[in-house]
């Protein structure tokens, strides 16, 4: 394990309770959409930091209406806001820099109420994929090795100058389609996912008004959910 500044900022993000936490160089983000890249939230930024918090595999063996839902949303973005905020303060404390957490959900701007299409302020997962964090799946979640499709993310943005992590190896199976064929919505189409369909399929509310998360096949079905190492056990 290397001793070099990026070394010591992953040791800190992971210290404060990330499972996984990579760093992606500003020239990583050089195909960000207009308006989506780190530096439009902060000009200055010169490094982004991306890590996330592994879910319990237990959450994808249950129906996921209210267990999944509850911890997977409002318990998990709580946690990843509540690192990103604390990371951010203890760069700034120990490497004299400027650090920006990033939400891990809302609050957010872009919706497209005819495609039924939200956009974070950055893409988390995308940003996850140039920090070296993992790959996108068929169904454009992120695949780590080591936590399968698990990972909650969020980012911190900095101006500290550093050295981008090497891409991560895909473990997505080529020949796998199981993410499509369970769809009931049949929303992914060629890597993409047709929020229209999936939306009104996937959340609802209950009679007493709380969200809920009524299909999450693509994610509990895919083999790799659990990491490549863990692949084998079903």
């Amino acid at each position: 394990m290397g001793s070099g500044i990026e070394e010591r900022v992953k040791r800190l993000v992971r210290g404060l309770g990330a499972d996984a936490c990579g760093i992606g160089a500003i020239e990583r983000f050089a195909d960000a959409p207009d308006g989506f890249s780190p530096t439009d939230l902060f000009p200055a930024c010169r490094s982004v930091i991306s890590f996330g918090i592994a879910l319990p595999k237990g959450l994808l063996s249950v129906e996921p209406r209210l267990l999944y839902s509850h911890f997977n949303g409002s318990v998990a973005c709580a946690a990843i806001d509540a690192l990103a905020l604390t990371g951010a303060r203890a760069l700034e404390d120990g490497f004299a820099c400027v650090a920006v957490p990033v939400p891990c959900d809302d609050p957010s701007e872009y919706w497209d109420a005819e495609s039924l299409t939200a956009r974070g302020l950055i893409s988390l997962k995308h940003t996850a994929v140039a920090c070296g964090l993992g790959q996108l799946g068929k169904n454009t979640l992120l695949l780590n090795p080591f936590f399968g499709n698990r990972l909650i993310l969020g980012a911190i943005l900095t101006d500290l100058e550093l050295r981008s992590d090497e891409p991560c190896e895909s473990i997505c199976i080529p020949s796998c389609h199981r993410c499509t064929e369970a769809c009931p919505a049949s929303a992914i189409v060629d890597g993409h996912v047709e929020q229209r369909l999936c939306r009104p399929v996937a959340y609802g509310k209950t009679t007493r008004g709380f969200g809920t998360v009524d299909c999450n096949r693509c994610r509990s079905v895919c083999p790799m959910r659990f990491g490549a190492r863990e692949s084998d056990k079903g």
